[in-house]
This record gives C-alpha cells, structure tokens and sequence, in this order.
C-alpha cells in the first residue's frame, strides 16, 4: 500500500513549488560607500526668476547604489530643454564661479556639434559622473569640485571643474585621462579655462590654459 500522496503534476490546479530556503548575502544589505558625498544640481533657464532662484538641488548621496538609484531616475541630458544644466559638484561647493571652493580654479571644457546630442552627449555626461564619483584621477581628483552639462541649441557642452587653475601637474593629470576615458580622437584638443577669464571674456571664446 503506498503511504506517500501522490504527486501533482505540473499544472495541476493548486500545485505549488517546494519551499526552498533562500540565504541572503551579507554585501545585499551594505551598500557601497563613495570617497566623498555628492550634490546634484538642476537648473531650468526661466527668465521670469534670477539664476539663483532657477538653480534647484535635485539629491545628495554618497554610495554607489543611492547613486544609481538617482541616475536611473532622471531623464538624460539629451532629454533636456534648451537652457537647462545638471550639475554634479562635491557636497558643499555649490555650481557658481563665486564659491571659495571654485573662485580660484577653472574647467576642462568638452564642446559638442548638435549631431553628437543623439551620438555622444548621454555617454560622455554618464562617464564625466562616473569618473567623479570613482575618483579616477588618482590624487588628482582632490583638485577636482564637479562637472556641468549644459545643454544649448547651438551645441552643448560638458566641462569638469577643479579648484585651482595653478596647480599645472593635476589638471594635466585629469585633463589627459578625460579624454582617454570618453575616447576623444587624439587629434581633437580640449581646452582648460580659467573661471576668471570666462568670467570676463569680451568676446564669445575664452583662451586656453592649457590643453591636451
């Protein structure tokens, strides 16, 4: 006489998988700390406000996953109206030339042809995040205060912010291995200006420091 019941076939109404005991790793539940904490910023060009009123703080983080989880949730830069940025900037430096963190230094500048918003604009902003928040440039990444997108009709642009526009070795550092990492054509120079001659440019170009 059989004394097991018998066994439902796939299917079957009311058939039900046996219980498997699942074991949650430890590292599910610990998130994965930044070297430093991160400000996001948005700003809308609204010319019924002053440009401190249309700058708006998105979120702070400072791991890995609370940075993705913000990524993920926002729409892209090539999604963007004209006249609109995204500032990334170490938490406590705000996105203006004025801060003290930013009054003394300048940025690597990377401009886009209006093809490129749909080719290159997303990719190049998603790597300019990750190198900040990976402090990819080894101890040049101390010099470093943020990155902007600005997104324009006639060409947006992408620039990374460092605190002084003296200190030669680690903008060299940083501006080599930028344009490494998005893969700029070797022949193609990017340029690095000072926040004090953009600032106070007369024309509509500003001069290089220096350039890679």
């Amino acid at each position: 006489m059989a004394t097991s019941e018998p066994r439902k076939t796939e299917g079957e109404e009311g058939a039900t998988e046996a219980p498997v005991a699942v074991v949650a790793s430890p590292e599910q539940y610990v998130k994965h700390p930044l070297q430093n904490r991160w400000a996001l910023w948005y700003f809308k060009n609204d010319k019924s406000k002053s440009w401190s009123e249309n700058l708006r703080l998105i979120a702070k983080f400072d791991t890995v996953e609370d940075f993705w989880a913000l990524y993920n949730h926002i729409q892209q830069p090539s999604k963007l109206g004209f006249g609109c940025d995204y500032c990334l900037f170490k938490d406590g430096i705000k996105p203006m030339w004025e801060d003290d963190r930013n009054k003394l230094g300048g940025r690597w500048l990377i401009t886009l042809s209006k093809q490129q918003r749909h080719n290159d604009l997303d990719r190049y902003w998603m790597e300019t995040l990750l190198c900040l928040i990976g402090e990819s440039f080894d101890d040049a990444s101390e010099d470093i205060c943020g990155a902007v997108v600005n997104v324009r009709p006639k060409g947006d642009k992408i620039a990374i912010w460092t605190v002084n526009c003296q200190n030669r070795e680690a903008i060299m550092t940083i501006g080599q291995q930028y344009k490494e990492r998005l893969n700029v054509p070797v022949k193609s120079l990017i340029g690095y200006q000072s926040h004090d001659d953009t600032s106070s440019k007369s024309g509509s170009t500003t001069k290089n420091m220096y350039t890679v």
